[in-house]
């Protein structure tokens, strides 16, 4: 009987022991209970994990003579795999349209807004019910949707179409920035903010709150399909205006005729999409698409062939057997002798080492990262990155942003992965499109 005793208080002992540790029993023991994390790969993405490279012109880059060289340090980050495509881009258009007509018919029909949550309390404002079926040649919803059509005397032969100079997606961000710079800090003996910030319309006013440093953004999502014709002067190029965003054949090819602006609101959208449906779930953590720093880009097409001038790896345009290796403007003007007269299907071509196909040629990529002839004198080198959000009324030079890869108009020399161009944040062009990229964290140790 005494040895049980004894054994009961020893168990006694060890459980309470147990207890006590983790209640903290005194001892730094950490927030407990928040579960384990992990990061599924995102579909259509490719990991890029973290390293260094040196940046600057290679031994044949025509274009960067009086460039020094720097080494730097990036961050690990999933990386689309080849560029968005039509149909990818189409997924957003859709969205956008569908939202703006859903608004539209809650204006008269409840049955496509909530304002309730699942417990009946009031929701304000109310969202758009996005299960409720959506019917464009439903006659009931005719006067409800009308505003979203071309108006009856733009109407190419009595076609009715959705007007896309309608189709704007608009959207928050926080610039985090402004908010860091020292002036801005909140000021925790004034109990106030004292420095200005300047807002999407390039206006300086005072800090009033954090509120302040919510930019707000409404861009116009439609692809622009007249760049074919507008960038080739004396050229027949109507097909590819007509055709190449909406015909199936093109669905996987890349979207191009988009604007920096417009593809920073895809990745916006992206992250909303993937966001909301997260929301709730046991497993989910914030994600945030964005377009990739220019730096960022060139140690992904690299590939970890830290001193090739090409993303496979070779000093030439062709493999072994006299085939060209990317889709470019080979033989001074014989578009054809690469396989695509102007854009090819995405993965046309074998990808690198990290599986990524494209980095080089098919079309040019937008970055997030301003252009500056002089920044690699200054930036730094960890996770680098030259960023300027540029307002309206800014100067053209101001609105220059990097791009990267070189297109199928493109001569070889643009190719090279340490080629950098650049292009205006405003305009469109028929080569060049984007990729999307997402931060990682926690998969290397």
């Amino acid at each position: 009987m005494r040895k049980y005793f004894s054994f009961g208080l020893v168990v006694t002992a060890i459980v309470i022991f147990t207890s006590c540790n983790k209640s903290g029993n005194g001892e730094l023991t950490g927030v407990q209970g928040r579960g384990k994390w992990f990061e599924p790969t995102p579909y259509g993405m490719t990991f890029v994990h973290r390293g260094s490279l040196n940046v600057g012109p290679n031994d044949q880059d025509p274009f960067s003579a009086n460039t020094p060289t720097k080494t730097i340090s990036v961050d690990a980050f999933w990386m689309d795999d080849t560029e968005i495509t039509n149909n990818e881009y189409r997924q957003f258009v859709y969205w956008v349209r569908d939202s703006i007509a859903r608004t539209l018919l809650s204006e008269q029909y409840p049955e496509f807004k909530i304002s309730e949550d699942r417990s009946g309390n009031p929701i304000d404002p109310p969202r758009l019910n996005w299960k409720e079926r959506l019917e464009y040649d439903n006659p009931d919803y005719k006067d409800a949707l009308d505003p979203m059509y071309i108006p009856e005397n733009e109407r190419f032969f009595k076609r009715k179409e959705i007007d896309a100079r309608k189709l704007f997606y608009e959207y928050y961000w926080i610039d985090l920035k402004q908010a860091a710079r020292r002036k801005n800090m909140y000021n925790y003996k004034t109990q106030s903010y004292e420095g200005t910030v300047v807002n999407q319309d390039g206006v300086e006013q005072a800090i009033q709150n954090r509120s302040s440093f919510i930019m707000h953004n409404q861009v116009n999502i439609y692809p622009d399909t007249l760049c074919w014709i507008r960038d080739f002067t004396f050229s027949y190029n109507e097909p590819w205006a007509t055709r190449y965003f909406w015909h199936p054949g093109f669905d996987d090819y890349p979207v191009v005729g988009v604007t920096w602006e417009q593809a920073k609101a895809f990745c916006h959208w992206r992250t909303k999409l993937q966001n909301d449906y997260l929301a709730g779930r046991s497993e989910a953590t914030l994600q945030d698409y964005r377009l990739p720093t220019e730096f960022e880009w060139e140690y992904a097409a690299r590939g970890e062939k830290q001193l090739s001038m090409y993303p496979w790896g070779g000093y030439y345009t062709r493999d072994g057997e006299g085939n060209f290796l990317a889709n470019f403007k080979p033989l001074r003007g014989n578009y054809v002798e690469d396989g695509g007269m102007a854009t090819l299907k995405v993965g046309s071509y074998d990808a690198n080492e990290y599986g990524l196909y494209d980095m080089a040629g098919n079309v040019a990529e937008w970055t997030i990262s301003a252009y500056d002839e002089s920044a690699y004198m200054y930036i730094n080198d960890f996770n680098p990155n030259f960023e300027y959000n540029a307002t309206p009324d800014d100067a053209p030079a101001m609105k220059r942003k990097v791009i990267r890869g070189g297109s199928w108009k493109d001569v070889s020399a643009f190719l090279q992965v340490s080629t950098r161009s650049f292009e205006y944040q405003d305009t469109t062009k028929s080569y060049i499109g984007f990729r999307c990229v997402r931060s990682s964290f926690g998969n290397e140790f």
